[in-house]
């Protein structure tokens, strides 16, 4: 008995074989709670101040450009520079962008310009981040251990997502938009702290400045690999159709359940944490293709089914299920990603993962609010839902080596772990 409920509680072998991972864990946790407090005060400020779902969803267009430019530029820097001074900076950067949420809610009249600055400004500094935090993972990880690292994470970000919303929704309600501001300042301060803690990452002796070029050549790179365009064009499909966040709020008032709102944003990483707490399985999985696909596609049916329903319980029902179908394929490309990729272009490719898993949701929010605008808001998000479940049967036909990929046969997988394996004997 113990065994069977040890092979399906998540593997802790990065936790025990990389201090690096340990600390990058608990600074993401605490990091993430403190962002998903602003990530719930942010929109339903911008609600208070304007009442038009456009307005919510306009977030994902003031937050698209810096995005593209700063997630390919944070790419190229990753390969270039010390991850983890990269790292610091950013997460400084973040810091001071929750001090002018702070300053502007405590202003007697709050001003909505200066949030959709500061919108963009976070989508600047994550994408600047997120490639040296996906790319060190690549570095301070065992090769086999790969899945479990995406699990733990997985599990990490979404403590905080399901803590950081029900909380928010709370704070926000009671005490005001401010106070979630502050906790998120305090939280940054935190995480600034831990990666101080960090052991340098410098780059290769032999790396080129960051340059358009060196950009260029991470993108045809992703472009000759059948395998790597199949996660990027999945995820980004099931995102621009399916992300319909930005208006939960409205969807809430639909259904006469204002109260629920946190629930909402909290279910879906409810239903994460759910399949990465009983992750072990996967660790055993070698086509992770296989859990791309599935993936994306429950998501998609989620979703659609959780804008059909009018019952708010089912809905969240739904969207917890959501959760762990968008996890189950997360699992799948992070570790094709981190499996196939060698060092050198982990970085710049990063970058492009950056536009593959944040663009989406981006534009997924425009299209949601926009629609919701025009049909009502459930039949934004349903349709949506269909959309993405027809999108990823059409990707999967036109780009069959996805589901064949096996990390025991592939040879960029062989590739990459014959390199790992040679810096660690050095």
């Amino acid at each position: 008995m113990t065994s069977k409920i040890s092979a399906i509680l998540p593997d802790l072998s990065p936790w025990r074989s990389s201090r690096d991972f340990r600390l990058l864990w608990v600074q993401g946790l605490i990091a993430h709670f403190g962002s998903a407090m602003a990530m719930i005060a942010l929109p339903l400020q911008i609600k208070d101040l304007t009442g038009s779902p456009l307005a919510v969803g306009a977030m994902g267009a003031v937050e698209l450009v810096p995005l593209i430019v700063f997630g390919l530029y944070g790419g190229a820097l990753a390969d270039a520079a010390d991850r983890r001074k990269l790292i610091i900076g950013t997460e400084a950067g973040l810091g001071v962008l929750a001090v002018i949420l702070l300053v502007n809610a405590m202003l007697p009249e709050p001003m909505l310009w200066p949030l959709y600055v500061v919108a963009a400004g976070v989508s600047a500094m994550a994408g600047l981040q997120r490639p040296a935090l996906d790319a060190l993972i690549a570095r301070i990880v065992p090769h086999d251990q790969m899945t479990a690292a995406a699990a733990l994470n997985n599990l990490r970000w979404q403590l905080g997502g399901i803590a950081g919303p029900a909380a928010a929704g709370l704070v926000v309600a009671y005490a005001g938009h401010a106070p979630a501001y502050g906790i998120t300042l305090a939280g940054f301060a935190v995480s600034v702290l831990m990666c101080l803690r960090l052991a340098p990452a410098p780059a290769a002796h032999d790396a080129e400045k960051p340059s358009l070029r060196g950009i260029a050549e991470g993108a045809r790179y992703a472009a000759s690999r059948p395998v790597l365009l199949g996660t990027y064009a999945i995820d980004l499909v099931a995102m621009i159709f399916a992300f319909p966040l930005a208006i939960f709020p409205f969807l809430a008032d639909d259904l006469d359940a204002e109260w629920s709102l946190g629930l909402m944003f909290a279910a879906i990483s409810f239903g994460s944490v759910l399949l990465s707490a009983m992750s072990g399985w996967t660790t055993r999985v070698r086509r992770h293709g296989l859990l791309v696909v599935y993936g994306a596609a429950v998501w998609g049916l989620a979703i659609a089914a959780a804008g059909w329903f009018d019952n708010i319980w089912l809905v969240l029902v739904c969207l917890a299920l959501a959760g762990a179908g968008d996890t189950l394929s997360g699992l799948g490309r992070m570790t094709i990603w981190n499996q196939t990729i060698p060092d050198e272009l982990r970085g710049r490719l990063a970058g492009i993962e950056v536009l593959s898993y944040s663009v989406g949701p981006q534009l997924g929010q425009v299209r949601s609010g926009a629609m919701a605008g025009w049909t009502g808001t459930r039949a934004a998000i349903w349709s949506g839902g269909v959309v993405c479940v027809a999108g990823v049967a059409l990707l999967t036909a036109a780009l069959p080596k996805l589901l064949r990929y096996d990390a025991t046969t592939d040879e960029d997988a062989l590739r990459r772990r014959a390199q790992q394996e040679a810096a660690t004997r050095e």
